[in-house]
């Protein structure tokens, strides 16, 4: 193959690579920031890994995936693991996903009487 050829190839294949890259951090777009959204259950399951902790909320029967913030910041802010842990009732306030249902990104949170600031 002619080297450029060879180049044009490459940077084909890398520009169909950028869609993949970016969809692999979500952003917060697809939130709908206009709406504040209020959740109050059980913890279901808790995932406390990067890049954001996740927890699953049964509130009025239906069951909420909850991002929260990357687990060094919940740390820095006195938000441990053991704060969100299945079986504890939390309440969180945040924004609707516009993109996937029953999903919300926190902006706060309430569990066991103490709020934390998750942005």
């Amino acid at each position: 193959m002619q080297p450029r050829r060879r180049v044009l190839v490459l940077a084909g294949l890398a520009a169909m690579l950028l869609p993949v890259a970016a969809a692999a951090h979500h952003g917060w777009g697809s939130y709908d920031a206009s709406k504040t959204v209020t959740v109050e259950g059980r913890i279901e399951t808790s995932q406390f890994e990067n890049p954001h902790a996740v927890i699953k909320v049964t509130a009025a029967g239906k069951t909420w995936t909850i991002i929260l913030a990357p687990t060094s910041r919940m740390i820095a802010r006195g938000a441990p693991a053991e704060l969100v842990a299945v079986g504890k009732t939390v309440t969180a306030v945040g924004y609707a996903s516009t993109a996937v249902p029953d999903e919300m990104r926190a902006e706060r949170i309430t569990v066991d009487g103490k709020t934390v600031e998750m942005r």
